[in-house]
């Protein structure tokens, strides 16, 4: 399944996976964008996102913590 920008719950599951230390409640926005664009079925735009999308991601994140 490719990964869109708008797949923010499917991200944020990922990520919760691939980075099971990580406490996204401190997470900086940059980061979190390399880590979406790298991810390997990821294909989508990488300028298409914004703060919007990625703090929707941030929050997903968090309640899967």
């Amino acid at each position: 399944m490719k990964l869109t920008w708008l797949d923010t719950y499917e991200i944020a599951l990922i990520l919760d996976e691939k980075y099971p230390d990580i406490d996204p409640r401190v997470l900086r926005f940059t980061d979190l964008h390399k880590w979406v664009t790298n991810l390997e079925d990821f294909d989508d735009d990488p300028d298409k996102s914004n703060e919007k999308i990625l703090e929707d991601i941030q929050m997903k994140w968090i309640e899967e913590k």
